[in-house]
C-alpha cells in the first residue's frame, strides 16, 4: 500500500515539475490534475508533507479550483525517487505540446491582423465619401419672378447639405416666440427659461430646430425686441444646456420681451 501511495505521489510530482504554472490537485474530464480522483489518501499525504503548495486559482474552471506547484521538499522527494532523465523527457513532451498551442495562437493572431487590415482598408474607402463637404454654388442674379413685392430678392436656393445662416427668421417663428414670451410674463411674472420657450414652439406643425431657435433669438435680441438674460449659477448646474446660447460673453438661459 505504501509503495502504491509513493508511486502516485511520484507521478503527481513529475506532472507538477512539467507544469510550473500549476495544476489542479485532481483532474476532470477536460483537464489533467496531479492526482486521479480515487487517490485521495495520496493527495492528502502530499499536502501534509508540504511537497506541493497552492499558487493561485484556475482561471479556466467553471468553479474555483486551486492550482498547485512543487515546493523545495517536493523537488528533493522527486529527484530521490526518479531518474532525472525521465523528468527531462516529460519536460520535452510538455514543450512540444506548448509549441503546438503557441502555433495555433500565432495563426489566430495572423488571421485577426488580416481581418483588421481589411476593415482598415474598407474604412479608408468609405470615409472620404462620408466626410466630404459639398460646396454650395451661388445662384445667378434673381429674375423678376424671384423678387418679392417689396423689391427684395428672395433667398438663394441651396442644396440639401447647406444651412442658410444669414436669412431672416421665419415670420411665424418670430411671432410664436414673442407671443409665448408675452403669455409667460403675464402668468409667471418672470423671465422665461429657454428650454420652456423652445418646448412651447415644438407643438407647432413645423417646429424649428434648436439652431433656428437660437438664430431667431439672436436677431430679436440684436434688434432690441427682447432681452437675453445670462445664467448666473455654476456651469455644471446648468439644466438642459443644449437650449442655452452664447450671447456676447455670457451664457444666455432666459428671455423676456422688452416693454
Amino acid at each position: 500500500m505504501a509503495d502504491k501511495i509513493t508511486q502516485l505521489i511520484t507521478d503527481a510530482l513529475t506532472r507538477a515539475a512539467a507544469h510550473p504554472d500549476g495544476l489542479a490537485l485532481f483532474g476532470n474530464r477536460s483537464d489533467v490534475g496531479l492526482f486521479p480522483n480515487t487517490a485521495k489518501q495520496a493527495a492528502q499525504k502530499c499536502l501534509t508533507d508540504g511537497l506541493v503548495r497552492a499558487i493561485g486559482i484556475d482561471p479556466k474552471g467553471k468553479t474555483p479550483r486551486d492550482l498547485f506547484a512543487l515546493t523545495e521538499p517536493g523537488w528533493e522527494f522527486l529527484l530521490a525517487q526518479v531518474n532525472p532523465k525521465e523528468v527531462l523527457e516529460d519536460f520535452v513532451r510538455v514543450l512540444e505540446e506548448r509549441r503546438g498551442e503557441v502555433g495555433e495562437l500565432l495563426d489566430t493572431a495572423r488571421r485577426m491582423a488580416d481581418s483588421l487590415q481589411g476593415l482598415k482598408d474598407a474604412v479608408a474607402r468609405v470615409l472620404p465619401t462620408v466626410s466630404a463637404v459639398r460646396v454650395v454654388q451661388p445662384d445667378p442674379a434673381p429674375t423678376n419672378s424671384e423678387v418679392d413685392g417689396r423689391g427684395m430678392a428672395l433667398p438663394a436656393r441651396l442644396n440639401e447639405s447647406a444651412v442658410l445662416l444669414d436669412a431672416p427668421p421665419r415670420v411665424d417663428l418670430t411671432a410664436a416666440i414673442l407671443a409665448r414670451l408675452a403669455d409667460w410674463s403675464g402668468t409667471a411674472g418672470e423671465d422665461c427659461p429657454l428650454p420652456e420657450l423652445y418646448r412651447a414652439l415644438a407643438i407647432h406643425d413645423a417646429p424649428p430646430s434648436i439652431g433656428e431657435f437660437h438664430d431667431c433669438l439672436r436677431r430679436l435680441h440684436a434688434d432690441g425686441t427682447l432681452y437675453l438674460h445670462p445664467w448666473t449659477g455654476p456651469l455644471y448646474a446648468l439644466p438642459e444646456p443644449a437650449y442655452a446660447l452664447l450671447a456676447g460673453h455670457n451664457i444666455a438661459y432666459y428671455a423676456s420681451r422688452r416693454g
